[in-house]
């Protein structure tokens, strides 16, 4: 909602305060597809070029985040502590020996077909079966753990992020280009320079449509959309922090209900389940 309200300022105040100061979009609408042409193609084929296949076939699915905003809601952090506690708990009670069924198939496990959603993203499974799987194989020092899960954490965040660092080089590009196209139409308009004022005029202005729109989309759209597109992501890796976290508490000896707490305490405060919610969600677990 915020960026429909956004998109709407920011057109609304800039062509609205050209209009009210007495200006004529005659130039603009004429020179338009022209410079949007020049500018709009240098900056895909830049994009292009700067970026490899996979980061550029993300792009087109990374602008839903704009609008929809962060992937994880309320309740799923609520009920990733659950899965985590359940988990955790059945490791204490019973050895990591009985958790061998769940990790190795999850698709097929009691435990994670509670909570679907979690059950699609493929990071979090993995990254939850891969890190009990390591304490299977006699790996238990959480320092050694922890340290293995940042990596994973780490080069998650970088592929996740590369889409919005191609957007913001974009962005950083956009004036330049905008100059780029401005000083093709100056030299258009030296070309014709032996033309009345009226028409030297016209040329000028529509080469200044190109340095408009560069800045414009620069600083207006495209920097603004990595932006949002980059905190989006910042915020969906806590999820995957929580679980580091968790299971580092876990490995350090603590109790389940412990462990889950210390996840609870990182959760973004307007997502965060209260303390009697979570209790509540872990009586539901153990019943």
């Amino acid at each position: 909602m915020f960026q429909i309200i956004g998109i709407v300022c920011l057109f609304g105040m800039v062509f609205g305060g050209f209009t009210l100061a007495g200006g004529h979009f005659d130039v603009i609408l004429h020179s338009l597809p022209f410079e949007m042409m020049m500018i709009g193609g240098a900056a895909l084929g830049a994009l292009l070029i700067g970026n490899d296949s996979k980061t550029t076939m993300k792009l087109p699915g990374e602008f839903a985040k704009v609008m929809a905003g962060a992937k994880w809601k309320r309740s799923d952090y609520q009920d990733l502590l659950a899965l985590l506690f359940a988990l955790t708990k059945l490791a204490k009670a019973k050895g990591v020996v009985a958790l061998e069924s769940h990790i190795e198939n999850p698709k097929e496990s009691k435990i994670f077909e509670k909570y679907p959603r979690i059950m699609k993203d493929h990071f979090a499974v993995d990254f939850i079966c891969d890190t009990f799987r390591m304490t299977t194989m006699n790996l238990d020092d959480p320092h050694q753990i922890e340290t293995a899960m940042e990596q994973q954490i780490e080069k998650h965040h970088h592929e996740t992020q590369g889409p919005a660092h191609a957007l913001q080089g974009m962005a950083d590009a956009l004036p330049a280009l905008g100059i780029v196209a401005a000083v093709l139409g100056i030299i258009k308009t030296m070309g014709a320079i032996t033309e009345p004022p009226e028409k030297l005029g016209l040329l000028i202005g529509s080469a200044l449509v190109g340095t408009f729109l560069g800045v414009f989309l620069a600083y207006g759209i495209v920097g603004p959309m990595a932006s949002r597109i980059g905190a989006v992501n910042e915020q969906d890796g806590t999820f995957y922090r929580i679980i580091k976290d968790v299971m580092v508490a876990y490995l350090h000896g603590n109790a389940a209900q412990v462990a889950v707490e210390i996840g609870r305490g990182i959760v973004p405060s307007d997502m965060q389940p209260s303390f009697a919610q979570l209790e509540e969600a872990m009586n539901t677990v153990e019943a």
